[in-house]
């Protein structure tokens, strides 16, 4: 009774505390108003904050393109089929381990090109088209070294361009669908890779049932504990996660 009372007493003296901060400062009035206006520029400034807050909301995707999130996720989510738990591990923690190792690989990267693009253009030294190229650069190189040729040249042909003659003048509207069909075609060859132990040991579960007559039990129930059991004897997570990584170095 008594840890209640002193726990009220600290919620309402935390009130009038919060309250008294909440008095002395001053509250800024934000209103938005719908009318006429007679001035054209009104009208451009309205459609660039629109167009600003559209580029907004596509940039973590765009980015997430840009660097190994891709063939990452596309793994582990092939590993979770492979094994055969459809929900586990659950779709946000797959996605959050592959944000994870996705900004250990391209940390490098991102340091670079603040350090080059970003950090001088808010000192004001360089122009904002300076800085976004500096700041391209090093995600740039990261996505060439990735990037088949037979795939650059796919869409160098879907866009009717001339053969660039190095890779610097590769525009980015060509670079990145490149880069995103190498990653997938490198992330399913991975995931070839990773059915074929679990594929075994469904088949041989499969054979197994059918011998003793048991056709009513379902293989993947029989099939997932054995499953689960030899990815964690072989340290499956360690090794994917190498695997991984490694790829890109």
């Amino acid at each position: 009774m008594k840890g209640i009372l002193r726990l009220a007493v600290y919620l309402v003296l935390a009130m009038i505390i919060l309250g008294g901060i909440a008095q002395a400062q001053v509250i800024p009035k934000v209103s938005v108003e719908v009318e006429e206006s007679s001035d054209p520029g009104d009208l451009s400034a309205t459609l660039q904050i629109v167009l600003l807050l559209t580029v907004l909301t596509l940039a973590p995707s765009i980015i997430l393109m840009m660097t190994s999130f891709v063939r990452i996720v596309v793994v582990l989510g092939f590993l979770r089929q492979a094994i055969g738990t459809q929900q586990l591990p659950p779709n946000q923690l797959l996605i959050a381990l592959a944000l994870i190792l996705t900004f250990f690989i391209i940390s490098p990267m991102a340091n670079q090109a603040y350090e080059n693009g970003l950090k001088p253009y808010f000192d004001e030294q360089i122009s904002k088209e300076e800085a976004f190229d500096k700041s391209m650069a090093p995600f740039r190189e990261f996505m060439l070294e990735q990037t088949r040729e037979k795939d650059m040249a796919l869409f160098i042909n879907l866009a009717g361009m001339d053969k660039p003659e190095k890779p610097e003048d590769i525009p980015l509207h060509i670079l990145l669908p490149g880069f995103v069909i190498s990653e997938l075609r490198i992330a399913f060859q991975i995931a070839f890779l990773i059915f074929v132990p679990f594929l075994i040991i469904d088949m041989i579960v499969s054979s197994v049932l059918m011998s003793m007559g048991m056709m009513m039990l379902p293989p993947i129930i029989v099939a997932l504990p054995f499953k689960i059991l030899l990815f964690v004897l072989v340290d499956g997570w360690y090794l994917l996660v190498k695997s991984l990584v490694g790829s890109f170095f």
